[in-house]
């Protein structure tokens, strides 16, 4: 089973907001999840990114791998160096 850390949509229309959560790599965008490891809010300015860093290494390290969203969120939350 192919583990990956991506994002969620949640919100009304026109008005996202997104959970970072690890997820089965063939499971729907907004289907079954394993884990919620945060959210993420881009209508705000600066725009909200609140991550469990404890989670998201464990997973990190278990080998699920983060879609290219999720890498930049983890990268700006300090989670995965550049």
């Amino acid at each position: 089973m192919a583990v990956k850390i991506r994002l969620t949509r949640l919100g009304d229309k026109k008005a996202p907001f997104y959970r970072v959560v690890v997820a089965d790599s063939r499971a729907p965008r907004d289907g079954k999840f394993i884990d919620i490891l945060g959210t993420y809010n881009p209508l705000t300015n600066p725009a909200e990114i609140k991550i469990d860093n404890e989670k998201a290494e464990k997973w990190l390290k278990n080998g699920a791998t983060p879609t290219d969203t999720a890498k930049q969120l983890l990268v700006k939350s300090g989670i995965i160096n550049k």
